[in-house]
């Protein structure tokens, strides 16, 4: 079977692989386990060295790396270059960090000595998205190699050259074979993977529907999991809001990555008494954003990763407005080649609607009224995800109240848009997955945490 990804913003194919096969499959991920025997013992030393290596590979090919990123799911060039540069910041900061992160922690008690350790599991096996090709992968394996596993990358077929390309990374860096290790294989062979042996934990980013079949298989061979799934992120905007600072942050949030983000900005629910204002502001600041070719200087939305997500998309803004939503803005199809699709605003959105309900991916805005404060809480809560959300208000004590005590969700980010940050937790409850990535909490997901007691 070949594997081809289409450029979205012209439909020529990009890159074209071969599929790998059940015997190879088998191999690879039998190589990744023996690797695992001898990585586990080196130093945390020789770990740290190779991490700072892959930080300095990064560094010096993000123009390359970002041009392959925009080939394969349309990512705009500075976009693809952050990307990337995140990625570096990721490897350096968790370098710097991981011995304190990984120590021994002593428990005093009865024993002599009694203390947890960190040990690592064997091979995790990442299943990843294509809407941040590099960052996704590197967040989950970078701990997960600086503990002592090995990383079996099972990238979205969408961007198998990025998947490539990233294994590549590693071997250059001066990763022993098998340390990180691109699996180039289609959606039968899911079960295969995380059936092997080898494998003593699952990592996978992606949407709930698919989560629920990568849960359900790893529970049945009992591997360690960690999902991060979808998100209809709710920004509440309340009555003392600076509402230009409001809109501005809204915006930025709901259309980075061309709005191709599981926690950007969804659904922005807004007390009664500045609706009409923030709306009005909230559509001319999206009207003036400028669709077009990822390569394009001053281009703020760029193409979708493909013509079927597009037409999901627009069935769910039809959808909406079906069920009584309005259109303030865009909503209509682009004629021409490419997956393009406009900034949109709807409002009048109630919860039923797929614009409340589902997750929009894409560069569509949903626009909430509520009554009063409670009622905005009520209605940010009113979801089946809980991955972020955002709260705005001047009084900033308040909102961080809310933030900690009110909000469902993985993270609540006050007067800011929600993003990952290798120094905090990152993850969701609910039907947006459970575990975390990033920070102590993350790299420990793929340690056993071992408890030694010691009697004299």
């Amino acid at each position: 079977m070949k594997i081809q990804s289409i450029n979205p913003a012209t439909g020529a194919v990009a890159y074209c692989f071969d599929s790998i096969q059940k015997e190879a499959l088998n191999q690879s991920l039998t190589q990744c386990g023996i690797a695992f025997l001898n990585w586990q013992k080196t130093t945390l030393t020789e770990r740290e060295k190779l991490i700072l290596s892959v930080a300095q590979v990064l560094e010096s090919n993000k123009k390359k790396y970002a041009q392959i990123m925009t080939d394969e799911m349309g990512k705009l060039t500075p976009g693809g270059i952050a990307e990337v540069e995140k990625c570096s910041l990721l490897c350096r900061y968790f370098a710097e960090h991981a011995a304190t992160m990984l120590a021994d922690r002593e428990v005093k008690t009865e024993a002599l000595k009694s203390y947890y350790t960190y040990n690592p599991l064997g091979v995790v096996l990442a299943i990843m998205p294509w809407n941040y090709p590099f960052w996704q992968v590197f967040r989950c394996a970078v701990p997960a190699i600086l503990a002592g596993n090995t990383v079996a990358l099972r990238h979205s077929l969408l961007v198998p050259a990025c998947a490539v390309e990233i294994e590549k990374i590693f071997m250059e860096a001066g990763a022993p074979q098998g340390v990180f290790k691109t699996i180039l294989a289609d959606n039968e062979m899911t079960e295969a993977c995380i059936s092997h042996p080898s494998v003593k934990a699952v990592s996978f980013t992606g949407s709930t529907e698919v989560g629920k079949m990568v849960a359900s298989l790893s529970g049945k061979y009992i591997k360690k999991q960690v999902l991060e799934l979808g998100g209809s992120d709710a920004y509440v905007i309340l009555k003392d809001a600076d509402i230009a600072q409001a809109v501005q942050i809204g915006v930025t949030s709901r259309t980075l990555n061309s709005g191709q983000s599981c926690i950007a900005a969804k659904r922005f629910i807004v007390v009664h008494e500045i609706y009409k204002t923030f709306l009005a502001q909230f559509v001319e600041k999206m009207k003036s954003l400028k669709l077009g070719a990822p390569q394009e200087d001053g281009i703020d939305i760029g193409p979708l990763v493909s013509t079927h997500h597009r037409e999901r998309l627009h069935r769910q803004v039809l959808g909406s407005i079906e069920m009584g939503a309005h259109l303030d803005l865009g909503g209509e199809l682009p004629s021409g080649v490419g997956a393009y699709y406009p900034a949109t605003v709807i409002s009048s959105v109630t919860p039923g609607m797929p614009a409340f309900d589902e997750e929009l991916f894409g560069p569509v805005a949903a626009i909430i009224e509520a009554k009063d404060e409670q009622d905005a809480i009520r209605l940010a809560n009113k979801s089946s995800y809980g991955l972020g959300a955002a709260i705005f208000s001047k009084n900033v004590e308040h909102a961080n109240q809310i933030a900690k005590n009110d909000i469902h969700a993985g993270a609540v980010f006050v007067n800011d848009f929600v993003r990952s940050d290798p120094r905090l937790p990152f993850g969701g409850v609910n039907q947006s997955g459970y575990g975390r990535e990033l920070s102590e909490v993350g790299i420990h997901e793929f340690c056993n945490i071992k408890t030694v007691y010691v009697r004299g």
